[in-house]
């Protein structure tokens, strides 16, 4: 298990209904909640740069989602509306009754389902690195042809065969994807790092649920956001989303369109930063959430 210098972390593992899922724990024991949800392909010590910032002042809870880290890996769809599930629970089993949350990449996607499905289980959202349910289509055959080229790497994983082999056998695939996301990756990641993410996938069990994951996404899920899907739905909660100037695949100028859906949300986006908005601006991204988690409560 990773460390954090000059952080103590408390690993405690949950029983969801036969999900035994992973969460790192720092902070005060009575401070107000936080949750951190990472995205793929990381787990909780994606946020290793900002829990120690925030445990001064709240509780952190950094759980491990369905799949990655040391939560298992049962067979299963992967819909994000079951990672959201899974979340919901722990809250639950944790006695949280209502929490700040945060979340980046498919976390982020996880954090938005959460404020719509359970509204009165989150304050404060802050997202980082992914769309929101209410992102427009970009019209004409160019743009989508872009968007096709943007996304070839999930086809790629969502493939049965073909993807479980990349990405447990070929360590290499899942590193170049992470490093081609980063603005920087030696401003990213340093040491082991890196490794800490990629060495999870030899697992024959992490790298099925990989699949599962972004087969879930373009079987199904990519079809409701496309065809407007979320358009009856309403997210009050006072919210952020922070994208970076450089993410090669979640771009800032696409971002718009949620104005009328959640009117309690801004965008920000983080000059020079790619993808890994945790690690690579983990200032930027404590100053915007901070800021939010001390406004008053939605």
């Amino acid at each position: 298990m990773p460390a954090i210098a000059g952080v103590e972390i408390e690993h405690r593992y949950l029983d969801l209904d036969g999900l035994r899922m992973h969460v790192a724990i720092a902070g005060p024991e009575d401070a107000e909640p936080v949750v951190l949800l990472h995205g793929w392909p990381q787990h909780w010590f994606a946020w290793r740069r900002v829990i120690g910032p925030l445990a001064e002042r709240y509780r952190i809870h950094a759980p491990d989602l369905r799949g990655f880290g040391w939560t298992d890996a049962p067979r299963g769809d992967y819909l994000k509306e079951t990672l959201a599930a899974d979340v919901v629970a722990m809250l639950d089993e944790l006695g949280l009754d209502r929490v700040r949350l945060a979340g980046h990449d498919w976390g982020g996607f996880v954090g938005f389902l959460i404020c719509l499905e359970a509204p009165e289980r989150v304050s404060h959202y802050a997202a980082a690195g992914i769309n929101h349910p209410w992102v427009e289509a970009e019209p004409g055959i160019a743009a989508k042809l872009q968007i096709a080229g943007r996304l070839s790497y999930q086809a790629l994983i969502a493939s049965p065969i073909l993807g479980r082999q990349l990405v447990q056998r070929v360590p290499a695939f899942v590193r170049t994807l992470m490093r081609g996301a980063a603005a920087d990756p030696a401003r990213a990641w340093s040491g082991g790092e890196l490794e800490q993410f990629v060495s999870q996938w030899s697992e024959p069990d992490r790298a099925a649920a990989s699949v599962a994951v972004y087969r879930s996404f373009l079987t199904r899920e990519l079809r409701r956001l496309a065809t407007g899907g979320f358009a009856g739905q309403t997210m009050q909660t006072p919210s952020i989303l922070l994208a970076g100037s450089r993410d090669p695949v979640i771009r800032p100028a696409l971002l718009g369109g949620y104005e009328r859906n959640a009117p309690n949300l801004r965008l920000e986006v983080i000059r020079g930063s790619g993808h890994w908005i945790p690690e690579e601006a983990p200032d930027e991204l404590l100053r915007h959430t901070l800021a939010l988690y001390e406004q008053p409560a939605g």
